[in-house]
This record gives C-alpha cells, sequence and structure tokens, in this order.
C-alpha cells in the first residue's frame, strides 16, 4: 500500500467537550477540561473585576489549537514535551467584546484584544433563556396584549431571535423576541402568537422596542401532540425490535479522546458551531453505543456538563461492503460478498425549533461519509386561512392547518475539511469529463468522453459551483505516489446539489455568501475555521470565507482546507405537521489511489450466531 491507513480527521460542532473516557497525557487537540474552564474563568476574573454580573460574561472558552506544524511535531514523537495549553476566551465587558488568550499552563493572561469590527459574538443561553425571554413577564404592555387576546398568561412563552442586518449603519446588541401558546400541547412553536415582537437590548437587558400590530387567531392545539404519554387511539404503525449481537465484543477501542478500530482507523473528535441536545439511548442510539458526555462554558465561565451528547457506534444494517457472482466459468457458480460494518459517531443538535442529526461514518474501505438529518418542528406563522381556496396571495409558505401556515425556508451546512492526505503539503484537482467528438473518421463512433485534470494553482481556480460542468474533485498529494505513478488522494462525491436563492446583493446573502459556491478551498489559517466569521451576530459578512478567498492565495502543494456546504431549500407539506419526519442528506469522501488495491478485499466474513429460540432458513 502507498501507507498505511490512519487519517486524522477534525469533527465539527468546540463549544462542547469530551469527558474523559480514561487517564492519559494531554493531546494537544485534546479539549479543555471541565477543570480548565474553571481554571480560565478565575484567571479573567482576577484581571478584570467587575461587580455588575451583566458587565463581564463570558461568551466563547475553547481550546487554543497549537498551529499544526507544532502538533504534526509532536506526533512524531509523542514521548515529547506537549506544547503549552492555551484557551481561547471571548467576553463581553463595559459593551465591548474582548479577545482573550490564556495560557493554562502559566495561568496568565498572554493577549486581549477588544474587538472593533462589525457584528457580536454567540449568545449565552443565559442571556437567551435566564434573562432576556423573562423580561416579557413583567412588561405591562405586554400583559395588556395577552389580556386583549383573551390567553391565559401562564401559558405564554417567549422564545430569542437574531435580527439580522439589512444595511443600518449602526447596530446595537439586540435580538427580538416572539412568543407562543403552549396551552394543551408542549408543541408550543406551532402557536404563535402573531403580531407581537419585542426588541431587548443585551447589553442593558432591557426591551427597547414593543410591536403589537394585528391579531390573528392562534393556531389549534388538537392533533399537535409529540409526546407518546399524550397521544391517543389510533396509534401508527408498528415497529418491531431487532436485536444486535457481538458474539467478538466491540470492534472499538476509546482511550480518552482517541477512538481505535481494527482497521487502524483513529479519530480525534472535537467540537465548532453551538447546539444543544443529548442522544437517546435505544433511540437516538442503538443497544451497542457507547455514549460520551460533554461541557461548555455558562455565561458565567463555569462549566456545564451535557450527559449523553456523542454516541459512537458500529453499524450493520444489511449493506454491503462488496460482492461478486461470477457466471462465466462453465459449470460454476462462484459468489463472494462481504457485508458492511462501520463505525459511527453521531450527535444531535438542537437550535430552536429544529433538531439536526449528525452523522461521521467511517467504513473499512477508507470512504468517510457525512450525513445530517433533519427533523423536529417547523417554522409557521398564524394566519386567518382555515382552507386553500381562501388564499388570494403569495404566504410564502404552504397552509398545513386550520390558521397555520409552514413558511418556505433554507437549510445550509458548511464542512470545514481539513484534509492532510498522506501528509499536509496536499492539491486540489479537478477531473473534468469532456466530451469529445469524433471528426477525423477514425471510429465509427461520433464522440466520446474523457476525463482532463486541471489542478487549482490559487483559490479562485477553486471556487466550484456543481452544476456547471461533470467533474470529479480530488485533494491529492503530489509528492506521494503509488507504485504504478498515480497521486495518492480523496475524492469527494457530493450530495443533491441545492444553491442559494437569494440575490447575492440582498443583505442575508451577503453575510451567508459562504453559501454561494458548493466548494472552497482555502490554505490552511487556523484563524479561519467558522464560514460566517467569529462575530456572526449582526455582522455584515466581511469576515466569511467568501472575504478571505478574496485574497487569491496560493494553494498549490500546500497545506489546504476544503469547504463544502449541502444544502436543501424546504418547500413544508402536511406530512410535516405536527413534527417534522427526518429528512436526510449527506456527502462522501472516499479514497482515489490512496491505496495500491481494494483495502478491504480480504477482510472476513461475518460469522454466523445462532441465538436461542431462533431458526435459520436455508
Amino acid at each position: 500500500m502507498a501507507s498505511t491507513f490512519k487519517p486524522i480527521l477534525f469533527l465539527l460542532l468546540s463549544i462542547y467537550t469530551f469527558s474523559p473516557v480514561s487517564s492519559h497525557q494531554h493531546h494537544p487537540l485534546d479539549p479543555l477540561t471541565p477543570s480548565e474552564f474553571n481554571l480560565v474563568r478565575t484567571i479573567v476574573e482576577k484581571s478584570f473585576p467587575n461587580p455588575n454580573p451583566y458587565n463581564l460574561t463570558f461568551q466563547y472558552i475553547g481550546l487554543d489549537e497549537p498551529d499544526k506544524p507544532t502538533v504534526l511535531s509532536w506526533l512524531s514523537n509523542p514521548a515529547s514535551k506537549p506544547p503549552p495549553r492555551r484557551a481561547f476566551v471571548i467576553t463581553r465587558m463595559e459593551r465591548k467584546s474582548h479577545e482573550i488568550m490564556v495560557d493554562l499552563s502559566a495561568r496568565s493572561i498572554v493577549s486581549n484584544k477588544v474587538y472593533n469590527g462589525h457584528g457580536y459574538p454567540l449568545l449565552t443561553s443565559n442571556e437567551q433563556v435566564v434573562a432576556a425571554t423573562k423580561l416579557p413577564q413583567k412588561y405591562k404592555p405586554f400583559i395588556e396584549s395577552i389580556k386583549k387576546r383573551r390567553l391565559n398568561f401562564s401559558d405564554v412563552v417567549c422564545s430569542t431571535y437574531s435580527i439580522g442586518w439589512f444595511g443600518e449603519v449602526k447596530s446595537k446588541r439586540v435580538l427580538k423576541l416572539l412568543c407562543f401558546y403552549k396551552e394543551g400541547t408542549v408543541n408550543l412553536y406551532l402557536r404563535p402568537l402573531e403580531g407581537i415582537t419585542l426588541v431587548v437590548d443585551l447589553d442593558e437587558m432591557k426591551i427597547v422596542e414593543y410591536f403589537d400590530r394585528f391579531i390573528i387567531p392562534v393556531p389549534k392545539a388538537e392533533g399537535t401532540e409529540y409526546q407518546a404519554s399524550k397521544q391517543k387511539p389510533p396509534f401508527g404503525p408498528r415497529l418491531n425490535g431487532a436485536a444486535f449481537v457481538q458474539p467478538n465484543g466491540s470492534g472499538f477501542k476509546i482511550d480518552g479522546h482517541t477512538v481505535r478500530t481494527n482497521e487502524e482507523l483513529i479519530i480525534m473528535p472535537y467540537a465548532s458551531g453551538k447546539g444543544r441536545g443529548r442522544t437517546q439511548p435505544f433511540a437516538d442510539c442503538p443497544s451497542n453505543a457507547v455514549f460520551l458526555d460533554a461541557y461548555y462554558a455558562a455565561s458565567d465561565g463555569t462549566p456545564v456538563k451535557t450527559s449523553n451528547t456523542f454516541c459512537i457506534f458500529e453499524r450493520y444494517a444489511g449493506d454491503i461492503m462488496w460482492r461478486h457472482t461470477e457466471l462465466g466459468i462453465p459449470n460454476e457458480i462462484i459468489t463472494e460478498v462481504r457485508p458492511e460494518v462501520s463505525l459511527v459517531v453521531r450527535m444531535v443538535a438542537t437550535v430552536g425549533n429544529y433538531d439536526y442529526v449528525l452523522d461521521w461514518e467511517f467504513k473499512p474501505s477508507g470512504s468517510i461519509k457525512f450525513g445530517v438529518g433533519l427533523t423536529g418542528v417547523l417554522e409557521v406563522k398564524g394566519a386567518t386561512y382555515t382552507h386553500t381556496d381562501q388564499v388570494k396571495e403569495d404566504i410564502h409558505g404552504t397552509l398545513l392547518s386550520e390558521n397555520t401556515i409552514g413558511v418556505y425556508h433554507d437549510h445550509f451546512l458548511t464542512y470545514h475539511l481539513d484534509l492532510d492526505v498522506d501528509g499536509k503539503d496536499n492539491s486540489f484537482v479537478k477531473n473534468n469529463l469532456e466530451t469529445i467528438r469524433v471528426t477525423d473518421g477514425s471510429s465509427p463512433r461520433k464522440s466520446y468522453w474523457t476525463v482532463v485534470s486541471e489542478t487549482a494553482k490559487t483559490e479562485s481556480d477553486a471556487r466550484i459551483n456543481l452544476v456547471s460542468k461533470p467533474s470529479e474533485l480530488v485533494v491529492v498529494n503530489p509528492n506521494k505516489k503509488t507504485k504504478i505513478g498515480n497521486n495518492v488522494g480523496y475524492r469527494l462525491i457530493p450530495g443533491p446539489v441545492t444553491h442559494a436563492l437569494l440575490s447575492y446583493d440582498d443583505y442575508p446573502q451577503i453575510r451567508g455568501a459562504f453559501t454561494n459556491n458548493d466548494v472552497w478551498v482555502t490554505p490552511y489559517n487556523k484563524s479561519e475555521k467558522w464560514a460566517g466569521g467569529l462575530f456572526t451576530d449582526r455582522s455584515r459578512g466581511d469576515d466569511t470565507l467568501a472575504v478571505w478567498s478574496l485574497r487569491n492565495r496560493k494553494i498549490e502543494n500546500e497545506d489546504i482546507v476544503m469547504w463544502y456546504t449541502i444544502g436543501f431549500h424546504h418547500v413544508p407539506s402536511q406530512e410535516d405537521f405536527p413534527v417534522m419526519p427526518t429528512l436526510s442528506g449527506g456527502f462522501e469522501l472516499r479514497p482515489t489511489n490512496f491505496f495500491e488495491r481494494n483495502a478491504v478485499l480480504k477482510t472476513r466474513a461475518i460469522s454466523r450466531v445462532h441465538l436461542p429460540n431462533c431458526t435459520t432458513r436455508p
């Protein structure tokens, strides 16, 4: 083989850190421990004492990753001293955003920079749930609006939403509150109180604007309940259980934050992006799953534990790894089949009304599949309509039930893929599939197709729109070749192609310009981690992947990062109501001349297990 298959994949989604599973030496990329969170908090608070809790809040605490050359140097000699442990911290103090670097070994602040650009840091749970959503409870105009609608005030729940930016010259750190009615169901997002909007200044933590523009009937609670204990007959299809048996035990082991399998596949997961959720044993994950707890920083800097944030399991779902039936040999029929057993790392991120099921699936063949499932509750708006016959204008959605419109919307997820294919210096190759016309009479054929390879020299060469022309996209190592001379590589196999439908000059698209292309390739830069920028709330799109790429840096035979965006245009249907069945998508990274031949050719078939009280059909 060209090289032993030991890829390192940096998983997404760094607010969360894994709970330690076993004692081991710190890997430079190990996430922060609870004690390190507390140490960061202590160091910062001692350096910036302030009695007002709203004048010092921790918006983000995460590991400051050492530069990649430093990590690679340590990996070549793990017995050596690892690089210093540092934490990157974003705080709000005196209405300013601070970027702070804390050296945990020296117990000191290395740097403190005030951010003066556009946009604000991530919103904390404390700001949203504990503080902002409680403000309407004592706000007299809001109380009067609820009385006017003849609703029970105790059944009103408010939720926070980002306001965005729409061209205004100056902007404050504010968010809006929209409210819902939970009487008769916990499915509150399907019962919006239309016409009411509150605007909260987060630095002042007070309501600064209030609107009660109109009254629309609150959608009914009937038929929206999803709790099994509250539902009544008739019920839906019955799901039969299935047993998963591993007679030889699990095929993987967890050592700290490293997962090892029999195929020598190494995963070093850590987490970027925020969404809270926890996996449910025997439902989100199968019976053979191992669960990992996680931690993130609360607004006061203390670590918050979330149980069962990740699950890891081996999946055998009747898929085929490879097979062939040979019928060409006289008097013989030869059939060989190898079933597929893959390793899955899963987390569920709940972001408001939606739940995202995020899978990283590692196959014995060396392929890595990324899956995302969308489920949860639709975003809806109330309406006076009870039947489609009443609709005479564009309602920007689908009438799902009486007084309930499911609005048209998009989902885009951008993956930051730091691929080191048999070494860090790689190139991005477009293998364009082109039609060639036969004009010289050399063949009775009129045409054929061939592959014309093109190596991207700079970032502009690697901005890919997948509907422009057919091509295979491969990250190769031009410095490593197979025995017969091919560059070792990994190929991107895209999922369904979805492009943003907004005009490029529309304000939401300016902020989300990283969705303008399906694929981008940039040089590795540890500060370029979030496609939408670090200070995304109310940003103006001036610190995004699309802006970084304008520098048009050299990417040939360099340490490069590939960015891939998967998208969904969602036109809601009645089957999505009241809870949406999972809508799935994904993509794959597949070895391309990485091995000398099929790496799983000699994989042994799984031995058959006979369970008590079971019979096997011939």
